[in-house]
């Protein structure tokens, strides 16, 4: 069995990552969206929220598991019998950083292969920051994200 690990803060889940989820599942027999838990990048959601978030924009497809997970991301791969990592390309800016990590990666666990996917086109300029700013200016963030991550983005904001 082919499973593949998608590692992401996540915060929130887009339709851009959606997307990569499908389609890794053309590849994959089994894709575990692994939420990172201690995020460095002082995450809007908690960890318990983007889980939920995630599991409530991948109802519905088989073959899609959801958990949080804290350190490294190969140790992770390793306890989930991870055959892959899924990382998301948008634009060629992506590239430099994924391929650092995913040569890291290959570093610290030899067997660690990772698959770069390209969302759809309609996706490509869509990321979380650019939708937490969209919220917090208080714009629509209607086709961006699914409906109970815009109600939560709106809340987040409301309170602020």
């Amino acid at each position: 069995m082919r499973t593949a690990i998608y590692p992401g803060s996540f915060d929130p889940i887009t339709y851009g990552h959606v997307d990569i989820i499908k389609r890794s599942l053309a590849i994959a027999d089994r894709v575990i969206v692994g939420v990172l838990g201690n995020s460095a990048k002082r995450p809007l959601f908690t960890a318990s929220e983007r889980v939920e978030q995630v599991r409530l924009a991948v109802r519905g497809l088989r073959r899609v598991e959801v958990e949080s997970f804290d350190g490294l991301l190969v140790d992770f791969l390793r306890r989930k019998h991870g055959s892959m990592v899924i990382r998301g390309l948008r634009a060629v800016s992506d590239f430099e950083y994924e391929f650092q990590l995913a040569l890291t990666n290959r570093r610290l666990e030899r067997t660690a292969e990772t698959v770069f996917l390209m969302p759809a086109e309609r996706y490509t300029f869509l990321s979380s920051s650019v939708v937490k700013e969209i919220a917090r200016l208080r714009g629509s963030v209607r086709g961006l994200v699914p409906p109970h991550v815009a109600s939560a983005l709106k809340g987040k904001h409301r309170l602020a």
